[in-house]
């Protein structure tokens, strides 16, 4: 069975088995000097910024893995009320924070 992952509190069509505790993936990325002179100039002229966007969704997807991974360690087949957070750590860097409640799941 494939990992469920939803925001919910709750799968509908499941019935939580075993509840598992808090997951989490953590990644802290930062755009190296080339891509936030690129990205500076971008601003300077509108419109979307792609360098940036890539480097946000790359971060969500570590560290959903990293989450998911996470989950899978400790036996879960399922993540219930996933959220991600994201933090300056220092001028430039920045932590993204997958985290949710892993769970075993049986179909109903």
């Amino acid at each position: 069975m494939e990992m469920l992952i939803t925001t919910s509190t709750n799968l509908e069509g499941y019935k939580v088995t075993e509840q598992l505790g808090v997951v989490r993936g953590i990644t802290v990325r930062s755009r190296g000097l080339g891509g936030n002179i690129a990205g500076g100039f971008m601003a300077l002229f509108g419109g979307k910024s792609t360098i940036y966007t890539d480097l946000c969704e790359n971060s969500r997807q570590e560290a959903f893995k990293l989450m998911s991974d996470h989950a899978r360690h400790l036996g879960a087949n399922a993540i219930l009320c996933m959220r991600y957070e994201s933090n300056e750590v220092m001028q430039g860097m920045t932590e993204v924070l997958a985290y949710g409640t892993a769970v075993k799941v049986e179909r109903i």
